[in-house]
């Protein structure tokens, strides 16, 4: 599994004080970047779209709360893989968010999806959730 730690800022909240909706997408997003770079998926050449996204949002987040983003990979296909995000306020462990999303390796040339390398694969193996 891969950690991000998110530090929310006051830009982020809205007129009720809480963190805006759309700011987890970004978390999430700021998250996956990092996965992939950790993974040494991604070089000068981006090759990746984003096919799908969902968040349910399950706690308020405030301005100054830490924001821990678990990230796994649940499935891997033959261009994409899923991932799973867990959102933990970080001091008290509570999940505060969880969601997934579609990743397709992408041909910008040729405008069509892309199959994952032997080597990509292994590397999205290892931070693949164990099957229950």
């Amino acid at each position: 599994m891969h950690e991000t730690v998110i530090q929310v800022r006051f830009c982020e909240t809205d007129l009720l004080g809480h963190v805006n909706n759309n700011n987890f997408f970004i978390y999430m997003e700021d998250s996956r970047i990092k996965f992939f770079e950790e993974l040494k998926l991604v070089d000068e050449n981006w090759n990746f779209i984003l096919a799908s996204i969902k968040c349910d949002f399950l706690k308020q987040v405030y301005y100054g709360q830490e924001i821990l983003i678990n990230t796994r990979v649940v499935k891997i296909g033959n261009s994409s893989f899923h991932l799973e995000q867990d959102m933990l306020e970080k001091e008290s462990g509570d999940l505060v968010a969880r969601g997934s999303s579609v990743i397709v390796q992408f041909d910008f040339d040729k405008q069509l999806s892309k199959p994952l390398s032997e080597d990509m694969k292994r590397q999205l193996e290892s931070h693949q959730l164990a099957p229950k």
